[in-house]
């Protein structure tokens, strides 16, 4: 396995993976209408190339050793963390493994990545949001010791959702 940065190349790739996982992670969870809106609207190619642009939003491709692209993580400092949590956080805004390679440690992987950024950008703290009811990925980050300090709004739709903010310092 390895790390690749993505670039606004890789719009088409990002945006298939972006739209696939989350799909895959929360179908039936909100209207099929509200979840086909959103997925339109956050994963639109113009949105997803201005993110792949911003000096401080940075995408990572994890690749297998067929080069195939089986995990994606995006990580924001400063102004493009989704919420004010100061220049000595970094936001890990999304984390999603294909399904088809879930349960390998992969999470594990990128999770180790964003902590490794997060050291080199001299960082205190890690954070990001999850859906209060990811059971699955409440306890993959509890293991890895992030707690609940907070909770935000999450909106798809006419759904509204509770995530859960979440946090660990890097060590």
């Amino acid at each position: 396995m390895k790390f690749v940065q993505c670039t606004p190349t890789d719009v088409a790739t990002l945006q298939q993976i972006s739209r696939e996982t989350f799909y895959d992670t929360f179908v039936g969870t909100t209207p099929e209408e509200d979840m086909a809106n959103f997925l339109d609207e956050a994963y639109a190619e113009e949105k997803l190339v201005a993110e792949l642009r911003n000096p401080q939003s940075t995408f990572y491709f994890l690749r297998n050793d067929k080069e195939q692209v089986v995990a994606y993580l995006k990580i924001n400092v400063g102004d493009a963390q989704t919420e004010d949590m100061g220049e000595d956080t970094l936001e890990v805004e999304r984390i999603y493994v294909r399904k088809a390679y879930q349960k390998q440690g992969l999470g594990k992987l990128l999770m180790n990545e964003a902590f490794k950024q997060a050291e080199l950008k001299h960082k205190t703290n890690v954070w990001l949001g999850v859906w209060e009811h990811n059971t699955n990925a409440i306890a993959f980050y509890e293991k890895k010791g992030f707690q609940k300090f907070s909770e935000h709004a999450f909106v798809i739709g006419d759904d509204t959702q509770i995530d859960w903010l979440m946090k660990c310092a890097v060590e």
